[in-house]
């Protein structure tokens, strides 16, 4: 699905209610929104939140990042000392 859209005045985008429709949207509900490159990307606050966790779920559950990053830290004012 395409749309195009007109930046408002105040900055103000409005989404089309097919858009609306098709992704489930309704007033009030929050979207994230980020910039790669020269792109905004805009998604359901819940899809940003669940990829995240899909990232989180490929870690080893007895891998601790905490003492791996502490690791890293120690190992790295030893060598500046």
């Amino acid at each position: 699905m395409d749309a195009t859209l007109v930046l408002g005045q105040q900055g103000r985008l409005v989404i089309p209610a097919e858009v609306r429709s098709t992704l489930g949207l309704a007033p009030g509900d929050e979207m994230h929104l980020r910039v790669e490159g020269r792109r905004v990307i805009l998604e359901r606050q819940e899809d940003a939140v669940a990829e995240l966790r899909g990232f989180a779920s490929e870690v080893s559950k007895q891998r601790s990042l905490v003492d791996e990053l502490l690791a890293e830290r120690r190992q790295a004012a030893k060598r500046s000392e």
